[in-house]
């Protein structure tokens, strides 16, 4: 009797069926309620976590801010990496 090595076993979410998978992210944040919701009753509090979070950043590695090309490029590679990713767990 051999079995697989525990690193190529897929374990949790990724083990159960493709139906099963959608039911449960279909749900999304359902299961929370609209007051633990905190950034969707409080544009504010999320503006200044977002704003936090940016100033988390050196300013000399803010580069995205200043160079919209590099940025537009970032964003194109990444979206290309999903699709590829997408396509291959279609095959």
């Amino acid at each position: 009797m051999t079995q697989e090595p525990s690193a190529a076993r897929q374990r949790g979410f990724a083990s159960m069926d493709v139906g099963k998978q959608r039911e449960i992210a279909r749900k999304g944040g359902a299961n929370v309620p609209n007051e633990k919701r905190s950034f969707a009753q409080d544009r504010t509090l999320a503006a200044d976590a977002g704003r936090k979070g940016g100033r988390a950043v050196a300013p000399g590695a803010r580069i995205f801010s200043t160079n919209r090309d590099l940025a537009s490029q970032a964003g194109r590679k990444g979206g290309q990496a999903s699709q590829r990713q997408r396509r291959l767990k279609e095959v």
